[in-house]
């Protein structure tokens, strides 16, 4: 149960556009994010909102051995939250959830962040 818990809200995201409207392109940083640092992805699901032709953000899950990622869109309002949580039951993964969030500031451009990181555990 110990862990790094990453609580991110992105604001005045500079990014390309399909990153916060796309259900595609968000499933395919997420994962890109997860597998650059080396997190082990077991399961995923993401959905978007809005048409085919007037896509309204999306959301998305990443489920880890390590434990979990969790991405949300708010393209109207050039928004995105975030939710990373890493175990360190073999090893200590607070590098791998470093750096799946740096990927994933680094891709939404954001003018503004507000994160809060929680240590779990330590018990």
């Amino acid at each position: 149960m110990n862990g790094l818990h990453i609580l991110a809200e992105f604001h005045g995201c500079t990014c390309a556009e399909v990153l916060l409207t796309r259900v595609d392109s968000l499933q395919a940083l997420c994962l890109a994010a997860c597998g650059e640092p080396g997190l082990t992805v077991v399961a995923q699901a993401f959905h978007g909102f809005g048409s085919e032709g007037a896509p309204a953000g999306a959301t998305g899950a990443v489920v880890l051995a390590e434990s979990h990622l969790a991405v949300h869109t708010w393209p109207e309002r050039a928004a995105a939250t975030l939710d990373i949580y890493v175990c360190n039951f073999s090893q200590d993964n607070r590098s791998a959830a470093e750096a799946a969030y740096r990927y994933l500031e680094q891709a939404f451009k954001p003018t503004r962040v507000v994160r809060r990181d929680i240590e779990r555990g330590g018990t």
